[in-house]
């Protein structure tokens, strides 16, 4: 009879997101997965959790769900047998409280992520992690941001947008708030959260007036914190159709 060992590497083999492993690489992957059983409608786990691992669903089927624009929880995806996606990384003013969730009885094997990196592709994780934030990383971001501008007033989605500017371009401001190194067309920023032009220039001159923004010296600084205060702030009225 085979051992649970032998039916482990049987049951790593028939996964196609990890089969084009070697043998010797699926019999190390085996010996060190940590295998757990879950309960239909229990959580695998969240965002919230600390240890860095990857996860592979050995069994059953799973579901990554999370809070939508409402607070109301929503399915994104369904997860077959295989490793189970990693969360996308955080987009400013945007809580999602991602969940793996077993839909059915499930098998689950976890592994710590630099071991499991280091059994796949003989290098350490923090290299790996870099190379996938360079490639895939920001297009995520892009993904998760289109899919919330849907339940974003304009006023939202253009402080959305001011704070990733702010992030990616911007410099210390001696003044205060973050300056950003390139310059800001309204223009740009309406096509960056599909609005027209003047629309997006009444709501620069609404976020001068509240003192989220200013120009200095012919380039436009951004107060990073106000913005984000702005977004955790609930706003009644939902998306507005503001165009």
């Amino acid at each position: 009879m085979p051992s649970a060992r032998s039916r482990r590497v049987q049951s790593l083999q028939a996964l196609a997101g990890i089969s084009w492993l070697t043998a010797r690489q699926l019999e190390r992957l085996a010996d060190a997965l940590t295998v757990t059983r879950h309960e239909k409608r229990s959580t695998i786990f969240s965002d919230k959790s600390l240890a860095e691992s990857a996860y592979i669903l050995l069994s059953g089927v799973a579901r990554i769900t999370c809070d939508n624009r409402k607070g109301q929880r929503t399915t994104m995806i369904m997860v077959a047998p295989g490793l189970i996606p990693a969360f996308p990384t955080a987009v400013t003013g945007i809580t999602y409280n991602f969940r793996c969730e077993a839909v059915t009885s499930c098998q689950v094997g976890t592994i710590g992520l630099n071991s499991f990196v280091k059994i796949s592709l003989g290098i350490g994780s923090a290299s790996f992690k870099r190379v996938a934030a360079s490639l895939l990383g920001r297009w995520d971001r892009v993904q998760l941001r289109r899919s919330n501008f849907v339940g974003c007033t304009l006023e939202e989605r253009l402080a959305v947008v001011l704070c990733e500017l702010s992030e990616n371009f911007g410099i210390s401001n001696l003044g205060g708030g973050v300056r950003l190194a390139v310059p800001v067309r309204h223009g740009d920023l309406a096509e960056l959260v599909g609005a027209s032009r003047p629309r997006v220039t009444e709501y620069l001159v609404k976020f001068t007036q509240k003192h989220l923004i200013f120009m200095q010296n012919r380039s436009l600084v951004v107060d990073h914190e106000g913005l984000q205060a702005f977004l955790m702030t609930p706003h009644p009225n939902g998306f507005s159709g503001e165009l």
